[in-house]
């Protein structure tokens, strides 16, 4: 599972990549044809694996404790301008929440987890194990979408 968290991280410092070559207004701006933007699918990701990790699986009660989730949960859409502020620490978010899923794994914290089936994939995910590397596809995922929407912005 090493290398499955450090394609996770690895993934994620690429998409830090493509949102630092951004200017906010850019971060935020809906590409026609989106119903959505680049800071969303950042922050979409972000708050997804925290959740599938703990809540889905049953190690923790509700989704209170995951930062940002009311902003970016899945059928979200953006309603506010995201100030540099809350991009930084989506950043930040982005990184230690996968090191403090590793820790957890390293403990043992997932050792016995609930079963669940993603509505996205109805992929069944049944360990920890399952969450972790449908979320390597789920990140990638956003991050191509990201891609695009850049590609849009830059070529207006």
């Amino acid at each position: 599972m090493e290398k499955v968290f450090k394609f996770i991280i690895d993934g994620r410092k690429a998409f830090i990549r493509l949102i630092d070559e951004l200017s906010l207004d850019q971060l935020n701006e809906i590409p026609e044809g989106f119903n959505n933007n680049i800071i969303w699918n950042f922050g979409h990701i972000v708050v997804s694996t925290q959740t599938l990790s703990y809540t889905r699986t049953g190690i923790r009660e509700g989704v209170s404790w995951v930062k940002y989730v009311d902003a970016y949960a899945k059928g979200t859409k953006p309603t506010y301008y995201v100030s540099q502020e809350e991009v930084d620490d989506l950043k930040e978010i982005a990184l230690r929440s996968i090191q403090a899923i590793e820790a957890d794994y390293n403990a043992g914290v997932f050792k016995i987890t609930t079963p669940y089936e993603t509505a996205t994939y109805g992929a069944s995910l049944n360990s920890i194990e399952d969450v972790l590397i449908t979320s390597v596809g789920h990140d990638n995922l956003h991050y191509g979408y990201a891609t695009a929407q850049k590609r849009i912005i830059n070529n207006k």
